[in-house]
């Protein structure tokens, strides 16, 4: 894993303390800008909803050389890209450690700027297999502006900081419906980063649905310049 890695200037977490907040869109929307002016991968680790490929409109299945599949300039791993039958993932945990450590240990990822990891919402043993072993430099952590999201968040947000990374908050969502400025307040609690925000939008979950990325179609481009240029600006 460690010479598969070797490769990967920085490491970046994406995490939520909970599923529906948009945690892959803003994954795969940050890994996209980063690639117009960096080398990116985006590795899929949450195992029991691997939506990347989709995301990205990814078809294509890894080959016997476990090279990454590539779109937008960006490459992918993912448990999408191994020939499964499909149906729920019901794994236990070593289980899910073993898939995670496989997709590290065999992709090839050659050189990279940036590797943005799709973490697994919450903070249990697939979280901590990622932060224990990958050697993470910092944390994305997205969160609505709804209570209970800031609060398993902060969670997130505290396991991340356990491991004396750099943690920066994206607010996701923000508009009328899930409210605005949480997550900006949710960062000055934890006297951490605030990244930036996304406006709830028809157009950014069309264009997703549609396996293409918010930002390769101009939509939300502003807010998520601004989050990768904050990104840059932690891991520095």
């Amino acid at each position: 894993m460690k010479e598969k890695l070797s490769g990967v200037r920085h490491r970046i977490a994406v995490m939520s303390g909970k599923g529906g907040v948009g945690k892959s869109t803003t994954a795969v929307n940050i890994a996209c800008m980063l690639a117009k002016r960096h080398k990116v991968g985006l590795l899929d680790a949450d195992i029991d909803c691997p939506n990347i490929v989709n995301l990205m409109g990814i078809e294509e299945k890894f080959d016997n050389s476990y090279q990454p599949a590539e779109k937008y300039g960006v490459k992918v791993s993912s448990m999408s890209l191994i020939e499964m039958e499909s149906g729920p993932t019901m794994w236990r945990g070593p289980l899910i450690h073993s898939a995670i450590m496989q997709l590290l240990e065999l992709t090839e990822w050659g050189t990279l700027d940036y590797l943005i990891i799709d973490m697994p919402p919450g903070t249990s043993d697939a979280a901590l297999t990622i932060m224990q072993f990958v050697g993470i430099n910092a944390a994305v952590i997205v969160t609505t502006s709804q209570d209970l999201s800031m609060m398993d968040a902060a969670k997130s947000a505290k396991m991340a900081l356990g491991f004396y990374k750099p943690v920066g908050i994206v607010e996701n969502m923000s508009g009328e419906v899930f409210g605005s400025g949480g997550g900006e307040t949710l960062a000055s609690e934890l006297s951490i980063p605030f990244l930036g925000r996304v406006e709830l939008s028809k157009q950014m979950r069309e264009s997703c649905d549609r396996g293409v990325p918010a930002v390769m179609n101009n939509i939300n481009v502003k807010n998520f310049e601004v989050i990768v240029s904050n990104i840059e600006k932690m891991v520095k």
